[in-house]
């Protein structure tokens, strides 16, 4: 059961990338539903999932996918999820993917500042989501019984062991990093964006 109305443009967003789930291949698929065999595990022992997605610098998958995991959550009226992003080293959650969020449909806030934290709304009714750049370990990080998603193929290999973490899965997107300052840089975040909220709204409908 939703608890809150999410903005008219992101719910319209949200209804469109769930008839792309078909365009998600069956590995990626295999993949996702252990993310959500994970967390339906502990809904079913009475725990909340906590979801950890690290990549390097915490600017642009991690937080796409931290964001969109939350939304879907909420979405599908799940609330045994709690969501963190995080990277093998902290620089800022990058205005690009940000701006590619706010086409999507939501509202956010930032607070200025070299690392600049930002609150992330999906509702008038809910609180902000509050994301800024960090390591994965940082003290706003669970520090152990949590799952670590890895959302980019550096972060995987350079990270073989990840402390704490009780779950570990490669769930790895090309770095729209890659399109900076090039004339398809918007549809390049753009896709990417889309991509990752895709599987991540696959991901969480699965654990109904």
């Amino acid at each position: 059961m939703r608890l809150f109305i999410m903005y008219k443009k992101l719910e319209q967003y949200i209804e469109e990338l769930k008839a792309d789930f078909d365009s998600i291949t069956s590995s990626r698929k295999e993949k996702l539903r252990e993310v959500a065999d994970y967390i339906r595990s502990k809904k079913e022992s009475g725990e909340t999932a906590r979801l950890n997605f690290i990549c390097t610098h915490n600017s642009r998958r991690s937080h796409l996918a931290q964001i969109w995991t939350s939304t879907a959550a909420h979405y599908y009226g799940i609330e045994n999820i709690e969501t963190y992003s995080g990277g093998t080293e902290a620089t800022a959650f990058n205005p690009r993917a940000v701006v590619a969020l706010e086409r999507a449909g939501f509202k956010v806030e930032n607070s200025g500042g070299v690392n600049p934290g930002h609150e992330v709304f999906f509702s008038e009714q809910s609180e902000p989501m509050i994301c800024f750049s960090k390591k994965f370990d940082d003290e706003v990080n669970p520090d152990k019984n949590f799952a670590a998603i890895m959302t980019c193929s550096d972060a995987d290999e350079n990270c073989p062991f990840v402390p704490g973490a009780e779950f570990r899965k490669p769930i790895t997107y090309r770095d729209p990093k890659e399109s900076d300052g090039t004339d398809k840089e918007k549809e390049i975040y753009d896709e990417r964006c889309r991509q990752i909220a895709t599987e991540m709204f696959y991901m969480i409908s699965k654990t109904k």
